[in-house]
């Protein structure tokens, strides 16, 4: 098992979004979680991948009790650890590809000869070899959604979450995308868990977790 949490409670003032979640994430398993707007699945994505902190709860993530953490800690541990894929791709516009690609491993204080190696790497599994020295300015949407799917595989990381990855994609690039996720786990056996309005996506997950009323109301 990569993650599991349990009890996750998260308010914000008056306002109880979680109210006791538990959920269990597999190796290499891809896990869709829908609900409605509101419904607290980006604050529960956040949560798990140690963006957010809950206000009760634990989360144990790659052998790794998160609590036990200190902040600067699990900074480190989510860098090493954990990759975002989010609806806005948030790539540096004055960086290449390549140098978005590139930014966690040197973070991580991987050298600049070997990251921009491993960078190349997987910018050529998704397709993206003969653009790494483009721009975002220079890229479409579904280019630059690759370019950040590969920033969150650059430091191998045990889990990549991601936060409505397809849209703010055309209908064509999002197929693409979402197959892509399960070319990944394949050739990676990467561990996916992601939120989405997209049904399509959703049900092409190994399990689909819907969330209602801030608690987990129904798995299949």
């Amino acid at each position: 098992m990569i993650l599991k949490a349990e009890g996750i409670h998260k308010s914000y003032g008056d306002l109880k979004v979680l109210k006791g979640v538990n959920i269990q994430v597999e190796k290499g398993a891809i896990v869709s979680i829908v609900g409605a707007s509101g419904a607290g699945k980006s604050t529960l994505l956040h949560i798990l991948g140690t963006i957010d902190l809950p206000d009760s709860g634990s989360i144990l993530l790659n052998d790794q009790k998160l609590k036990e953490l200190s902040t600067s800690q699990l900074a480190n541990f989510r860098n090493s650890n954990i990759g975002f894929i989010f609806q806005f791709h948030n790539l540096l516009p004055e960086f290449t590809a390549l140098e978005n690609v590139c930014i966690p491993a040197f973070i991580n204080g991987l050298n600049q000869d070997e990251a921009k190696s491993k960078g190349l790497k997987l910018l050529e599994i998704l397709g993206m070899a003969e653009r790494h020295d483009h721009k975002p300015s220079e890229l479409s949407g579904g280019e630059q959604q690759r370019v950040s799917v590969a920033r969150a595989l650059i430091n191998d990381p045990a889990i990549v979450f991601a936060d409505e990855p397809s849209g703010n994609l055309d209908s064509k690039n999002a197929k693409e995308l979402h197959t892509l996720f399960f070319e990944l786990r394949e050739k990676l056996d990467q561990t996916f868990v992601i939120v989405t309005h997209n049904q399509e996506l959703a049900d092409m997950a190994d399990s689909k977790l819907t969330i209602s009323d801030g608690i987990i109301a129904g798995s299949v």
